[in-house]
């Protein structure tokens, strides 16, 4: 399963983020990964959670970067869930590349039973319908 929150730069998705995240970890049965442009919210977050700092890693296009979310997740057998801030910057995706990187998603969640929250910089209105049913939260 995906979701997505979703808005503008600024208008608080990572804070809803992080409540989520912090929120999941208290019911969690497996473990949940963070996954962010920095470390800027590692003291924001519950210790249980492991965040990852996706710019050590150079990463330099969307395809990459799925290859590295599957070896997050082929490595952590117990992954329950996956928090991705700052979704577009961290992916390094474009337009045009989204509908073809959520889908890849939703099969990767499919077949390791992993739920992904992402953190989409864009208005509800900017997103094409692929991603509009995947929208819990529109700031």
């Amino acid at each position: 399963m995906i979701q997505i929150i979703a808005g503008e730069k600024g208008k608080g998705k990572t804070k809803h983020l992080l409540d989520k995240v912090n929120e999941a970890i208290k019911s969690a049965t497996g473990n949940i990964v963070y996954l962010d442009k920095s470390q800027k919210h590692m003291y924001e977050l519950s210790n249980k959670v492991r965040l990852i700092n996706v710019s050590d890693y150079m990463i330099t296009n969307c395809d990459e970067f799925l290859g590295f979310l599957c070896g997050i997740i082929s490595q952590d057998h117990d992954l329950e869930e996956m928090y991705l801030d700052s979704f577009l910057t961290i992916a390094k995706l474009d337009d045009s590349d989204l509908c073809r990187v959520l889908e890849k998603l939703d099969s990767i969640s499919a077949q390791f039973h992993v739920d992904f929250v992402l953190s989409v910089s864009k208005n509800e209105s900017d997103l094409p319908d692929c991603a509009k049913g995947k929208i819990i939260v529109s700031l």
